[in-house]
């Protein structure tokens, strides 16, 4: 896969407990597309398969709709079920050059990082794009410990051939930040699906990256 295939700033993650000022998930994710969002990843680890699959394929079909790529996170078996662009690998999936080696280039792939090691390893097996962080303090990423802050994001662009997403506590007051420290893109799950504004949000987003 060459770096064109990756033709989004913006890639948004779910997660539906953050989902509190609009119906559902899937309606959430629909006001984003609408508004801008051209990547979306499937992000919901505590469901079953029969569930996840059922949510897939909704988000599939806006996904569509609005010619915006749909990746899956960690089951590819799933993404490739319902017809998905990608999946998306965490340090304990397995390994991209095993997934690149499965499904050849019938699925984008990209990796979660959080080392200039992980990085490289990642670029090395296959990987169309990586995800970097947490950059920032955030909920979501306390497990990974202390932010890397913006010199190590800086250090891993520099060193990367292909697009990097700056992930952790990214908002539209420090995108002009990880531009600056080289990010292709952010990848984002608070700031976009628990806003009370998706529609206003996205927009300000896509703007601000020049997505």
């Amino acid at each position: 896969m060459s770096k064109k295939n990756i033709d989004f700033k913006l890639y948004l993650i779910t997660d539906r407990k953050l989902v509190t000022h609009y119906s559902s998930l899937v309606t959430a994710v629909h006001q984003a597309l609408r508004c801008g969002v051209k990547a979306v990843q499937l992000r919901e680890k505590n469901l079953e398969t029969l569930e996840l699959l059922k949510m897939a394929d909704k988000i599939r079909d806006l996904t569509k709709q609005f010619n915006a790529r749909f990746f899956i996170n960690d089951r590819f078996d799933i993404a490739i079920a319902v017809g998905a662009d990608g999946v998306h690998l965490t340090q304990n999936s397995i390994p991209a050059a095993a997934v690149r080696k499965a499904v050849k280039k019938k699925l984008l792939i990209g990796v979660s990082t959080h080392s200039l090691k992980e990085a490289r390893e990642a670029e090395k097996g296959g990987a169309d794009f990586i995800t970097v962080g947490p950059v920032y303090r955030t909920p979501s990423k306390l497990r990974y410990g202390k932010p890397m802050g913006l010199d190590t994001l800086k250090k891993i662009t520099s060193r990367m051939s292909i697009p990097v997403f700056a992930i952790g506590g990214i908002k539209s007051s420090n995108i002009e930040y990880i531009k600056e420290a080289g990010a292709y893109g952010a990848a984002m799950i608070r700031e976009v699906l628990a806003s009370n504004n998706i529609n206003r949000k996205t927009k300000e987003l896509v703007n601000l990256l020049g997505a």
